[in-house]
């Protein structure tokens, strides 16, 4: 069955009745929602800080490794050229084999090199990991202590909170899709929340604006749902006028005269 535009700015009404409750509730937990988000989004920027800087390490640890691997082929290469030179049969051999000795010694000081500039690289890694976690472990307790506080308002304001949803759920399923869509749009648009307001005192519940009496009297017949020239707010009821009353002529003063 098609509702009457009055039953529809009733359902309207309703909903932004529910809202602002629900809004009220919220504005008592003030920006900790947010803060609590932004200090979760801070902990995680740190713990993948300190994950990137332990695997850096890792990664030059492995190189060290693969460095002290080198140093030992190196090594081992040294011996069996050493034992190569004492059966060379002419000088030609033993320059040859002095030369593959001197470039293995010059591979364990480069390898040894790179060794000692690994373990300086991660000890400053260690230093940003330390210096990191110490951020993270303040950062922590600012968060345990933002969720504490927020935890304490949201238990307080649970159940009526509970209750508005449910009403909430129950009062949009009185309304139309497109009266819907367009109401959230305009409680999104509004820094107040409000998208369906009354005419007080003959002018607009959201902004304030004098609304002209003609569409006050329109706005009252609820024949068709009637929007704010000015902010766009769905005009639901006029719940108060201002009665301009016509200046009364005033007495004439007779002024006596002498003879």
């Amino acid at each position: 069955m098609e509702k009457t535009v009055a039953q529809k700015l009733d359902a309207l009404t309703n909903l932004q009745r529910i809202d602002s409750e629900l809004d009220e509730i919220k504005k008592v937990r003030g920006a900790l929602p947010d803060e609590v988000a932004d200090l979760e989004d801070e902990i995680a920027g740190y713990q993948t800080r300190i994950d990137k800087f332990k695997s850096e390490a890792g990664e030059l640890e492995t190189n060290i490794a693969d460095y002290k691997t080198q140093i030992k082929n190196s090594e081992a290469l040294i011996k069996k050229y050493n034992e190569q030179q004492m059966n060379v049969r002419n000088n030609r051999e033993y320059d040859a084999i002095t030369k593959e000795i001197e470039l293995q010694n010059l591979e364990i000081q480069i390898s040894e090199k790179r060794i000692k500039e690994a373990f300086a690289k991660i000890e400053i890694k260690n230093g940003e990991i330390a210096k990191t976690e110490e951020e993270l472990g303040e950062r922590a307790k600012d968060l345990s202590s933002k969720k504490g506080e927020l935890e304490t308002l949201t238990k307080e304001s649970h159940d009526d909170e509970q209750k508005l949803m449910n009403a909430r759920t129950k009062a949009t399923k009185d309304i139309e899709e497109r009266l819907l869509v367009s109401y959230v749009k305009l409680r999104d648009n509004a820094r107040n929340g409000l998208a369906v307001v009354p005419v007080d005192r003959g002018a607009c519940g959201g902004c304030f604006n004098v609304v002209p009496p003609q569409r006050q009297a329109d706005i009252r017949e609820r024949k068709k749902v009637i929007v704010c020239e000015h902010c766009g707010r769905i005009l639901a009821d006029v719940t108060d006028e201002i009665v301009v009353e016509e200046a009364k002529p005033k007495r004439s003063r007779r002024v006596a005269t002498k003879a």
